[in-house]
């Protein structure tokens, strides 16, 4: 049989993490660790399955949250069940707000040039949603969450895309009973969302 090729995802040592700043939850202090957590010098590829169970690494992963603002200033989330297909096994069946995931080493492209982390969101988002409307990008902030442990080895950078018009669809089986849904009514209906989603909707909207 032939071997199937072992996919390399992007990490940076978790000494650097806390080096910059160690924080449990949300922060907004993206100036902060930006700068450092992608640089040259501290990213490396490394195999994915050595990395989902070694903690002394964080993988990048950038989690994109889609907004909606009707006409009465109304916010709107698109929300989904990930499915049982998709990669991350501890994931499974959880509802989620974010879309996104590992930034690999086909993101740096044969030249070497470009920005491996905006390739691979870019990649990510075209393979799972299809995205049907203009909108405004802006990062807002990153998620930590070590008493899991799918999160002690995942470090989020939270990205938030304001639509112009409810007009995002999964292009991934795996992305199902989704929709755009009012914020308020996901603060109050948080149980069965992952743990990042809980985060990010707590942090970003909480105050409503």
């Amino acid at each position: 049989m032939p071997d199937i090729p072992v996919e390399h995802i992007l990490v940076v040592p978790t000494e650097l993490f806390h080096r910059l700043g160690h924080f449990q939850g949300f922060s907004r202090e993206i100036d902060r660790y930006l700068g450092e957590l992608f640089s040259p010098r501290n990213i490396s590829f490394r195999p994915r399955p050595e990395m989902e169970h070694d903690p002394s690494f964080k993988q990048l992963i950038p989690y994109v949250l889609f907004r909606y603002c009707d006409a009465a200033g109304r916010q709107s989330i698109f929300q989904y069940t990930r499915g049982s297909g998709q990669g991350e096994g501890r994931l499974h069946r959880k509802r989620s707000v974010g879309i996104g995931g590992h930034i690999s080493a086909v993101d740096v492209g044969t030249d070497g040039s470009g920005n491996p982390y905006q390739e691979g969101m870019r990649r990510e988002l075209d393979e799972e949603v299809s995205i049907d409307t203009p909108y405004a990008s802006r990062c807002v902030g990153l998620i930590n969450d070590d008493v899991t442990e799918v999160g002690r080895v995942h470090l989020g950078v939270v990205h938030v895309f304001d639509v112009e018009h409810p007009s995002v669809h999964p292009r991934e089986s795996e992305i199902i009973e989704c929709g755009f849904r009012p914020v308020e009514e996901i603060l109050a209906d948080m149980e069965g969302f992952e743990t990042w989603s809980q985060i990010c909707m707590r942090a970003l909207f909480g105050s409503l």
